[in-house]
């Protein structure tokens, strides 16, 4: 296993029945851009069972943070739920990832678009000075079925704009627009019905998305995705990847078990 470190455990926070984070320990040599993934696991039977998440602690934190979903007979989320104080589990040495930075153009705004889990790699992204030296405006949105599922919702309105490195960024550039499907609450609908009818632009103060100014990160289910590359391919937005940048981007590595 020369091709993964082994972390420790630091702390677990259960948001809900099916949602779950945790923090590990941090090797040293463990180097990655913000909104890239890792594969991250334990040992099963002698051999490593691994799967693909998006690191939400920035570059520049000490420790490692993962944001899971807990499927039901999942081969690691099921033992991944588990997880306390002092377990181990293995990182790889490697990152990668296409969400990140450098793969857009440059425009005015940014776009984050994540539902459930998906907001993990955003998470890492916000808080990157150097995401607000490219961008005037960063607007991120959360979508979820669920109130309850609206996670890191403290983190971002109330500790982020504290923040000694970034909190003038996030006071001044950063909008957060968490949005529920199931639930009464103050802003309700599918991340991509709200861009499409103007709505989110009407409630965030900005206008329809456009080439010249808009850049855009897709990641969670895969009808967000498929519904939103739609919408982005016909105002003419062309995808980039880690060979040419683009209009917007996407992470194809999301993990669903």
């Amino acid at each position: 296993m020369s091709a993964f470190n082994e972390e420790q455990v630091l702390s677990v926070h259960h948001w809900t029945d099916t949602l779950f984070s945790f923090t590990t320990t941090r090797n040293p040599s463990f180097r990655f851009r913000n909104g890239e993934f890792t594969m991250i696991g334990i040992p099963v039977n002698g051999k490593p069972l691994m799967r693909a998440y998006s690191v939400v602690s920035p570059n520049y934190s000490d420790t490692l943070e993962f944001f899971s979903i807990k499927v039901p007979n999942g081969p690691l989320t099921s033992r991944l739920r588990d997880l306390s104080v002092g377990d181990q589990i293995l990182v790889s040495r490697k990152a990668t990832g296409t969400l990140v930075i450098d793969n857009l153009l440059p425009g005015k705004n940014l776009y984050l678009l994540g539902t459930g889990t998906g907001l993990a790699p955003f998470m890492s992204i916000i808080r990157d000075p150097d995401t607000y030296d490219r961008f005037e405006k960063v607007v991120l949105v959360h979508g979820c079925r669920q109130v309850a599922e609206l996670a890191y919702g403290e983190t971002i309105t109330q500790d982020l704009p504290n923040d000694e490195l970034i909190g003038e960024f996030v006071s001044q550039q950063l909008v957060y627009y968490p949005t529920v499907t199931r639930e009464p609450f103050r802003n309700r609908g599918r991340i991509t019905d709200l861009l499409s009818s103007g709505k989110l632009g009407e409630d965030i103060g900005l206008p329809p998305l456009s080439l010249e100014n808009d850049r855009v990160m897709l990641c969670g289910s895969p009808e967000m995705i498929a519904d939103a590359r739609t919408m982005l391919t016909g105002l003419n937005f062309v995808e980039g990847n880690q060979g040419e940048a683009g209009h917007y981007v996407i992470e194809k590595a999301f993990v669903e078990k």
